[in-house]
């Protein structure tokens, strides 16, 4: 799969250097340039889900009144199938070079694209970026005592500074936070258990709240899923399937340690507890151990937050915007993380109305994923493809199915606190089928709609392959 087009890319003398800011944006990773293994994948999607946001969901299934073996069972289940995709995608970046986003030209044509690249771009840079700022800006003011937006802006600034310079100094990051933060939240996690009453039975309506609960995690998982191949591209072709293997595993086994840590705590907590989550969290613990748990959550959210916005600043130039610079992805890097910051300090002090708008709007995802992973099950995949660096190729199958699908779901399902749905409105039993229903409705109408609509896609020979726009 476009391989060529890698092998007769030109030397960014990029490689492996860590103190250099990574030139370029999304064009394809030139084999010259190719490094590491697929094991550290693992580290690279076990630190970013070491954080608060990761335990909040968790704690959802208590708060809606299942019981801890309930909330167990749908944490498990949404997480085993939102890693599998993540697996999946993963595994696409070694073979083509290609970050995510240009990857998914190939199911919404170039101009199409322009729909799930500046949703991820603006979602992830500004979005997530300003709710994980302000978490990690709330722990770190618990544990030194500086103010809240001192707190803030010294987390905003130590985020930037790893997406500012890329890939490998993110990678660096990752690897040694990965250890420091699963100790931190494994022994918190361990103490919080012994404290749990997990035989207690439920109180809340069964099965619909299970339902919401298996939507949430399912796309908190699922959420990573538009970043996968930015963070393989860079390995050596031939290294997709295990590269896929170990960024599964790292989404899998972070997810449900830390969510069902989450559960276990707010089980203990009787289903209430302080007003502010993390204070809640961190009061089941020990006084010592809350204190360094409240720095894992501060540097979790930093791991979180590099990843959020390097990949909304390779999401914008995804799509394909002709701007002359030596590396459009740092510029941008550094906008969207500042944007992020502004937005942070507005919301700061309402952040969990902001945090229920954009779980709205994440339910993009589903549908998203869906036409991806239909248009690989109906067109084989060839060598050389050009579909990823033509401009002119077009294939309105994609956008139409995503648009459909994501807004007859959220419309008829969505089961937020933001936007209740037509369905669970009337029938609150039912839970949130938004991201189950959003999926299978754009899967149906992409395999309906991508013969009349998808042009076929061109291959280059070889000799003519350098000749090629690389973006």
């Amino acid at each position: 799969m476009s391989s060529s087009l890698a092998e007769f890319a030109p030397d960014r003398h990029y490689g492996a250097k860590v103190g250099a800011v990574e030139p370029g944006g999304a064009e394809v990773i030139p084999l010259a340039e190719r490094h590491g293994g697929p094991l550290q994948l693992l580290w690279t999607w076990t630190s970013p889900n070491m954080e608060f946001a990761t335990i909040y969901v968790g704690a959802l299934g208590i708060i809606f009144g299942l019981s801890f073996w309930q909330t167990f069972s749908a944490i498990v289940i949404g997480n085993v199938l939102g890693s599998l995709t993540h697996g999946v995608l993963s595994s696409w970046g070694p073979a083509t070079g290609f970050c995510q986003m240009v990857l998914s030209r190939r199911a919404f044509g170039f101009v199409g694209n322009w729909l799930p690249a500046g949703l991820n771009w603006l979602i992830a840079g500004i979005g997530w970026f300003a709710v994980n700022s302000v978490s990690g800006g709330f722990a770190l003011a618990a544990l030194t005592g500086l103010n809240k937006y001192v707190s803030l802006t010294i987390v905003v600034v130590l985020m930037l500074v790893l997406a500012y310079f890329g890939h490998n100094l993110i990678q660096l990051f990752e690897r040694y936070a990965a250890p420091v933060l699963t100790l931190i939240f494994v022994v918190g996690g361990i103490v919080i258990l012994t404290r749990a009453h997990v035989s207690a039975p439920g109180s809340g309506p069964f099965p619909g709240a299970w339902w919401v609960l298996l939507g949430a995690t399912f796309g908190y998982a699922a959420g990573w899923n538009p970043y996968a191949s930015d963070y393989t591209r860079y390995l050596p072709p031939g290294t997709g399937r295990m590269a896929g293997i170990w960024a599964a595993i790292g989404v899998l086994v972070s997810c449900v340690l830390l969510e069902t840590f989450g559960a276990a705590a707010f089980n203990a907590l009787g289903g209430h507890g302080p007003a502010n989550p993390t204070d809640a969290y961190t009061s089941v613990l020990p006084d010592w151990l809350g204190k360094i748990t409240l720095l894992g959550i501060a540097l979790g959210a930093i791991a979180a937050n590099a990843l959020n916005v390097y990949s909304s600043a390779l999401s914008f130039t995804a799509m394909g915007i002709n701007i002359k610079a030596p590396s459009l992805r740092a510029i941008m890097a550094a906008v969207m993380g500042i944007a992020g910051f502004v937005v942070a300090l507005i919301a700061m002090d309402n952040i969990a109305s902001y945090e229920g708008f954009l779980l709205v709007i994440a339910y993009w995802i589903g549908p998203w994923l869906a036409v991806v992973l239909t248009d690989r099950l109906l067109r084989r995949t060839r060598p050389e493809e050009l579909a990823y660096v033509d401009r002119g190729y077009q294939n309105w199958a994609g956008p139409i199915a995503m648009l459909v699908g994501t807004g007859l779901s959220i419309w008829l399902f969505s089961n937020q606190k933001f936007y209740t749905g037509l369905v669970p409105r009337h029938v609150p039993a039912i839970g949130d089928l938004t991201f189950e229903v959003g999926f299978v409705l754009a899967a149906v109408l992409y395999a309906a709609l991508c013969k009349s609509l998808a042009q076929p896609i061109r291959t280059a020979e070889r000799r003519k392959v350098a000749e090629h726009e690389q973006v």
